[in-house]
């Protein structure tokens, strides 16, 4: 069955790379909403879904633009906190330009939703099950789609700090897998980026609080990595996030090698514009178990890891 929030929650920040507070509200929406954002900005309002065909190609961050021009920006994190516990239905109103990066992870969000509850609707949930391989390549960078009895997710990245250097990590990312394996790992830059950024007026919010920065081998960030390979954990929630821009689960297995936001989104549209390719397929008790969010609430809220 379909899920959505049980009561509104609130939470605010400044974005990562606008460095903009912004207030964002999650509240509940009926079934077969979907995932929206309502921005409102000096008087003007415009409702978003969160759906792949209205980003706008951004390399650093995932960006949705409404029918007005006006935009929502770095929704990933909270995109995959959402699929990440199962919530298929949700309004999510905020007053700036970019969804906050709090601790650069999916981790406060997740909170905040296991915090409002999650409730069940009236109403059958259906899953995109993937039937043929799709890729799309980028150099050496690929992403690729292919068919899997749940879904389930395999990454591998390559930086020359040896901080991060090579690293992979494949996941099934079933019922709370995505909880205990993925959600509280941050986002990452390499120090030599940082300044770049900043010319090109981006990572403006960005602090050693909100993001793992690292320099050759040392990891600047204060108390150093949750794990040894976050980083390559943070872009399989990144593509997590993205791939929740699908519009319902997906039923299948997401390979990426060295991919990223834009990568991610051309995949679901070389997806969707072979209809052969795919097909939605409703999800019974069963093949609901073997997508991300399944379980009861209490059960995913003890996979939450402790984090300082």
């Amino acid at each position: 069955m379909q899920t959505t929030l049980l009561q509104p929650v609130t939470v605010a920040g400044t974005g990562l790379h606008s460095g903009a507070p912004a207030r964002v509200t999650l509240r509940d929406a009926p079934a077969g909403s979907g995932l929206r954002f309502r921005r409102v900005s000096e008087g003007r309002e415009s409702l978003i879904p969160a759906t792949w065909d209205r980003v706008e190609v951004s390399p650093l961050n995932t960006r949705i633009v409404g029918e007005g021009g006006l935009s929502v920006s770095t929704i990933e994190h909270l995109m995959a906190a959402l699929a990440g516990t199962g919530v298929h239905n949700a309004l999510i109103e905020i007053d700036g330009p970019e969804v906050p990066i709090l601790d650069g992870s999916a981790l406060p969000w997740v909170e905040a939703i296991l915090a409002a509850g999650v409730a069940t609707l009236d109403a059958p949930l259906e899953a995109i099950e993937v039937l043929e391989p799709v890729e799309v390549r980028s150099g050496a960078a690929v992403a690729r789609l292919e068919p899997g009895a749940g879904f389930s997710m395999e990454f591998a990245i390559d930086f020359p700090d040896a901080a991060i250097g090579h690293q992979e990590r494949r996941l099934d990312l079933g019922g709370a897998a995505f909880l205990r394996e993925l959600a509280d790992s941050r986002t990452f830059c390499r120090e030599a980026d940082v300044e770049a950024m900043r010319a090109r007026g981006l990572a403006l919010g960005g602090t050693y609080l909100n993001a793992v920065v690292v320099d050759g081998a040392r990891v600047l960030t204060p108390g150093g990595l949750r794990h040894p390979d976050e980083a390559v954990r943070h872009k399989m929630l990144d593509a997590v996030g993205d791939l929740a821009t699908a519009g319902a689960p997906i039923l299948g297995r997401y390979v990426g090698l060295r991919a990223g936001h834009a990568m991610t989104n051309r995949l679901l549209r070389e997806l969707f514009a072979r209809p052969e390719a795919w097909r939605r397929v409703p999800c019974d008790a069963g093949l609901r178990a073997r997508l991300p969010g399944a379980g009861p609430l209490r059960a995913r809220r003890a996979d939450l890891p402790a984090v300082a």
